[in-house]
């Protein structure tokens, strides 16, 4: 007489609720609800908190009085745009605007052309004291402005270029180059150097080579490069007021101090004008937002 042993096995399918009915099963990467309630709230608070300040500025720029700041309350029943009109026409803000424009777009585009050319020397060519000439680069950068304050006045006095837009620009190069020469050199290191040898094997020169070939792949290094050369340049204000001795060359940053006396500050003048300069970089940001991210994180991957 022989027993029969017989196994049962659960029956396979989706888990069953206490209820009894199915429950889903969450993928994988899948958030439980309350997780992404969590992330959301997260996410809600800290875009509040950043855009807070310019909410608050635009706010500020409303009201009609200089002392409005300290009653924030009152500048709901009497908001204008006169402090906008005021600027706009009462003030050199055009000239400030040319100026800016001047300076910034041509450290953007000298800064851009030295440190990209410098870049990619140092990730392509092995000449003696290569690696030295990285490290000087960033050596520059170790020196406060009170430092380099007196000797590039004298440089410029030197070759007369004080009070000049050419002046400005090359110590703003100064600044922005030795970053992004270190920026794009790692973003070159990158690019694969067959690109460079099926140049040489069409016929093209070096140069030719970097033109055609190497920097179009490198927009978005270049992006990031263009944006802080701009942004150095446009919102730098101890070497401006110290070059620039004429009120139709001050940049915006300078031209705000104009608003601000030894016994009065008008504040909402200040916050008008401020408003108007965030037009032209958030403009820029949009011009190069979509090659930032990657030019940020691709020249990471190596060194």
């Amino acid at each position: 007489m022989s027993t029969t042993t017989v196994k049962t096995t659960a029956p396979s399918g989706p888990p069953v609720a206490p209820g009894g009915a199915p429950r889903r099963a969450r993928r994988r990467g899948e958030n439980s609800p309350a997780g992404a309630l969590a992330s959301h709230a997260i996410l809600i608070v800290a875009s509040l908190v950043a855009l807070f300040p310019i909410a608050w500025l635009v706010f500020l720029s409303l009201g009609p009085d200089k002392d409005d700041y300290l009653h924030p309350g009152r500048i709901f029943g009497k908001m204008t745009l006169d402090n906008y009109s005021f600027v706009l026409q009462e003030t050199s803000f055009f000239d400030w605007l040319v100026s800016t424009l001047v300076v910034s777009l041509g450290t953007t585009v000298i800064g851009v052309l030295i440190a990209a050319t410098t870049g990619y020397a140092v990730s392509r060519m092995r000449f003696p004291g290569y690696r030295k000439f990285m490290w000087v680069l960033l050596v520059t950068q170790m020196f406060p402005v009170a430092v380099l304050m007196v000797p590039m006045y004298e440089i410029l006095s030197e070759l007369r270029l004080i009070d000049s837009y050419l002046g400005l620009i090359l110590v703003y190069c100064s600044t922005a180059v030795p970053y992004c020469a270190w920026l794009l050199k790692g973003y070159f290191d990158t690019i694969p150097f067959e690109i460079d040898e099926a140049g040489r094997v069409d016929g093209l020169t070096p140069f030719g080579t970097f033109a055609r070939l190497i920097l179009p792949l490198a927009k978005p290094g270049l992006a990031v490069a263009a944006f802080y050369s701009f942004i150095t340049a446009f919102g730098e204000v101890a070497f401006a007021s110290t070059f620039m001795l004429s009120d139709t060359k001050y940049t915006f940053a300078v031209g705000l101090q104009s608003f601000v006396s030894e016994h009065d500050a008008q504040r909402n003048l200040m916050a008008a004008t401020a408003v108007l300069v965030a037009i032209p970089v958030s403009a820029f940001f949009y011009l190069v937002q979509r090659n930032l991210v990657t030019g940020l994180t691709a020249g990471g991957t190596k060194g």
